[in-house]
């Protein structure tokens, strides 16, 4: 059995004790457990960071802090998890910065099209000190409940479906699914799209019926949940990046003394710092694995309608999202 699964299971054990079913398990003395979140299973990027945060907070506490991991919403989706972790009904969770503009809109600001260039300055940008703050102080002051304690990423988000997209003209008529964000909503029809909002569990099943005709995520996302046994073919657009955040309850962090809180902080800017160089290198691991079971990669597709559209869009879509918004997007730009 992995650690992994050990720990899951572990969990497991802890929940059946406390209704009765089994003795409770024998933890080793002053032990603190925490629930730690995610919807999408532990061989994507939310496993790295939830597996870099679990060591370095296991090494800074001299092992009195321990991380049990709920993968592949185990805890629910997104959605569902962010209304958790702020009734104190989940300890930490993983959610997209798509997913948490549901609780702070400004938050979308990170779905903007085309402001992340490359894998390279994508990953410099989320280790940027100035990037982490403003994002920190942006869900301090809209959020209650839970914060935010640093960043993270799966890569860059492509389209998916039955055919190729070699330009912004082959996406006119296209019922695309995309997270349910005004950034998504604005930009998508700004391609000639409509587009489609549904939760990520129903997703492979609405590519597969034809509810949507293409889909957008990172390549291991893909990779991990099958979803190309659905849609087998992936245009590598680029157009958005797949950020997320690492959020903690306000019950755990109230509960923590100083010192304590600095162990959790510095496990979080761990995960800042080096999880995104880890998550992009799984996407080029991921594409190499999906070429030898046959998914056919549309490699270079025309941008340029894509960024045309979208430029004039990004400022005015900040603009109206707020002012950390516009904070926010000035600093990835400034990012080369």
């Amino acid at each position: 059995m992995s650690a992994h699964s050990f720990r899951v299971s572990r969990v497991a054990v802890t929940l059946l004790a406390a209704m009765g079913l089994l003795a409770a398990p024998a933890y080793a003395a002053g032990e603190r457990h925490f629930s730690f979140g995610y919807d999408q299973p532990h061989t994507t990027g939310y496993g790295i960071a939830a597996d870099m945060f679990a060591a370095k907070l296991a090494e800074l506490s001299k092992g009195k802090f321990v991380i049990d991991q709920f993968p592949g919403a185990q805890l629910g989706q997104e959605p569902q998890m962010l209304q958790k972790i702020r009734t104190g009904d989940i300890d930490f969770i993983i959610s997209s910065t798509a997913n948490a503009s549901t609780v702070s809109p400004q938050s979308g600001v990170f779905s903007l099209h085309y402001i992340f260039t490359s894998d390279e300055q994508l990953a410099k940008a989320l280790a940027d000190p100035a990037i982490v703050k403003a994002m920190r102080d942006m869900f301090d002051e809209t959020v209650k409940g839970a914060r935010v304690l640093g960043l993270a990423t799966l890569g860059l988000r492509q389209f998916y479906g039955k055919k190729e997209i070699h330009s912004v003209a082959d996406m006119k008529g296209l019922k695309v699914r995309v997270q349910a964000t005004a950034t998504e909503d604005t930009l998508l029809p700004a391609y000639g799209a409509q587009t489609v909002h549904m939760p990520f569990g129903d997703v492979y099943t609405a590519l597969q019926t034809g509810v949507v005709d293409m889909a957008e995520n990172g390549i291991n996302v893909y990779l991990s949940n099958k979803h190309y046994e659905a849609a087998p073919v992936m245009s590598l657009t680029g157009h958005e990046a797949n950020n997320s955040v690492l959020w903690v309850s306000d019950k755990v962090w109230t509960s923590l003394s100083d010192e304590e809180k600095g162990y959790v902080q510095a496990a979080a800017d761990e995960v800042s710092k080096n999880e995104p160089a880890k998550a992009i290198e799984l996407e080029r691991q991921s594409i190499t694995r999906l070429k030898k079971i046959g998914v056919k990669f549309s490699e270079n597709v025309d941008k340029s309608g894509f960024i045309a559209a979208s430029a004039p869009i990004n400022d005015k879509l900040a603009e109206q999202l707020g002012p950390h918004a516009v904070k926010v997007l000035a600093l990835v730009r400034a990012v080369k």
